[in-house]
């Protein structure tokens, strides 16, 4: 296994289709060699796609022995988390 180098990715104030792959290969590239933070305190809008593969993302980095977390969530990213249903997915990743 590579040695666990940790990254944070801050995440835009929109994560929708526009921001998606840009997002998404910050991810991959990050779960495949270390720990991984990610920030959504600028989040303003956020996309169910997006929520569901930070998930995924979380997943992958659990798979390869690395942490994942999400850090600083904003209020609209919570809501949305909250109203579709994800709470539980996102438990054991939630920090501060």
């Amino acid at each position: 296994m590579a040695q666990d180098s940790s990254r944070t990715i801050g995440l835009p104030a929109v994560v929708d289709l526009d921001t998606l792959d840009q997002v998404r290969d910050m991810l991959l590239d990050a779960v495949e060699t270390g720990s991984v933070e990610v920030s959504g305190e600028a989040v303003e809008r956020v996309s169910t796609n997006a929520l569901l593969m930070l998930v995924s993302a979380a997943e992958t980095a659990r798979r390869n022995s690395f942490s994942f977390a999400v850090t600083k969530a904003s209020e609209p990213m919570l809501s949305a988390i909250e109203r579709l249903g994800l709470s539980p997915s996102f438990a054991g990743m939630m920090k501060g």
